[in-house]
């Protein structure tokens, strides 16, 4: 019970600074790079609890990991090979965060209180899969464009 209340806190407050900091104009680099990393420790640390524990399976996770070091690590390439650049999410990456975050709620919910749960769960999982390898394919496709583009100015 307690995770939940503290994931959903977590949660709430991440949606309500996002809101605050685009609706006052409060955006700000670190920020930019700050949200994003918060929220995939966030994720991460409840994906890895919940399949240390047998309530997802270790291949969602590593799955899920796979995606976000794929993620880290173009971006560091890109910066380094290609030059700066604004982090910028696409919509499909804030789809997969929102189905993440969904799948936790619905593991903790059925482990508390409803067992019936186990079909909405399963359900879950192939959209988390689903948004993770469409987010994945779109980064790659999206970044490996820009830099692409960039390279051929230069």
């Amino acid at each position: 019970m307690l995770a939940l209340v503290i994931f959903a806190i977590a949660g709430i407050s991440d949606a309500l600074d996002g809101f605050l900091a685009k609706h006052n104009h409060w955006e700000s680099r670190l920020g930019s790079i700050l949200d994003p990393i918060a929220d995939k420790l966030l994720l991460v640390a409840s994906f890895t609890t919940l399949a240390w524990l047998g309530l997802l399976p270790m291949w969602l996770l590593w799955l899920v990991i796979g995606r976000d070091l794929m993620i880290v690590l173009g971006g560091v390439a890109y910066h380094y090979v290609v030059g700066q650049f604004e982090l910028l999410p696409l919509w499909s990456s804030k789809i997969n965060t929102v189905m993440q975050i969904l799948l936790v709620l619905l593991v903790m919910l059925q482990q508390l209180w409803i067992t019936e749960f186990q079909q909405l769960v399963i359900i879950g999982k192939w959209l988390v899969v689903a948004s993770v390898v469409n987010s994945g394919t779109e980064y790659v496709l999206v970044w490996g464009l820009r830099a692409w583009q960039q390279m051929k100015k230069s």
